[in-house]
C-alpha cells in the first residue's frame, strides 16, 4: 500500500513541478492513514479512497506552490482548517514554515494534534477558536505572511475572517471550486473595506479529473480598520458589500 501510495502521489506532483523527499512522502502516507482511521469515528471527510485523497486533498492543498510568494514566507495560518487542509500539506512541503491551524470544533483539534504528533512535525500548532475572536488578538492580528482557507463560504465573509491575520504586504489565499467570476465581482467592495485588493487568480484542473479549481490571491495593502472582524457570527450572516 505504501509503495502504491508513493508512486501515485509522486506522479500527481509532477503537475505542480514539486519534488518532495522520501521523508516528506512518508509523512503524507502517515497523514492519510491517520485520516482514514479517525474518519471511522468522526466525520472528517467524505473523500476516503486513496487516489481521491491524494488528488482532492493533498494535490489540491499543495497547488499554492504555483505562487512565488509562498516560497519566501516564514509564518502562515490556515483558517477553518477542518481535517488540516491545506495547512498540514503546506507545512510538510515547507518544513521551515511556522503554521497555525485554526478550527472552531474541539474534536477536530484533537485529531490535528494526533497528526502533528504522529508525523513528528515541529513549528506547527492547532488552536481551538473562532476567527472573529482570534483576529482581534494582538498575538495573531496582522502577524502572518499569508493566510489560507479552503472553508466553504462566500469570499466577502472569508475575507473578513482571514485578512485580519495578514501582515501588510502579505496575502490571503482563498481556495475555490467552480465558477468564481460573479463571486469575485460581488466581493470587491468588501475586500477594499478590509484593506485588501484582489491581486490575481491561480486556475488549474486537478489531475485525472475535470474538476476546476481556483486560488484567489488577495493582497493586504494597509492596516485593517479596528472594527474588523465584527463580532462572532456576523461576517457569515451579514457579509460586507
Amino acid at each position: 500500500m505504501e509503495k502504491e501510495f508513493s508512486k501515485s502521489f509522486v506522479d500527481k506532483l509532477e503537475i505542480l513541478d514539486l519534488k518532495l523527499n522520501d521523508n516528506q512522502i512518508n509523512q503524507f502516507y502517515e497523514y492519510y492513514k491517520v485520516l482514514i482511521e479517525w474518519n471511522t469515528v468522526m466525520n472528517l471527510t467524505a473523500i476516503t479512497k486513496m487516489e481521491d485523497v491524494i488528488v482532492k486533498h493533498f494535490v489540491d492543498s499543495l497547488s499554492i506552490v504555483k505562487s512565488k510568494k509562498v516560497w519566501k514566507a516564514k509564518k502562515a495560518i490556515d483558517v477553518g482548517t477542518g481535517a488540516g487542509f491545506p495547512g498540514i500539506p503546506i507545512k510538510i512541503a515547507f518544513p521551515e514554515l511556522h503554521v497555525t491551524l485554526l478550527d472552531s470544533l474541539s474534536k477536530r483539534i484533537k485529531f490535528l494534534e494526533e497528526v502533528i504528533a504522529k508525523l513528528e512535525i515541529k513549528d506547527i500548532v492547532a488552536i481551538h477558536g473562532r476567527a472573529e475572536d482570534l483576529g482581534r488578538d494582538k498575538r495573531h492580528r496582522e502577524q502572518y505572511d499569508y493566510c489560507v482557507s479552503r472553508a466553504v463560504a462566500n469570499l466577502s465573509s472569508l475575507s473578513e475572517y482571514c485578512l485580519p491575520f495578514v501582515k501588510v504586504g502579505g496575502s490571503f489565499f482563498s481556495y475555490k471550486s467552480g465558477e468564481i467570476k460573479e463571486e469575485l465581482e460581488n466581493s470587491e467592495t468588501a475586500v477594499k473595506k478590509l484593506s485588501g485588493s484582489i491581486s490575481h487568480t491561480i486556475s488549474f484542473v486537478l489531475p485525472l479529473t475535470d474538476m476546476e479549481r481556483t486560488i484567489i490571491v488577495i493582497d493586504k495593502e494597509k492596516p485593517i480598520n479596528k472594527k474588523y472582524p465584527r463580532k462572532a457570527g456576523t461576517p457569515s450572516k451579514e457579509p460586507l458589500h
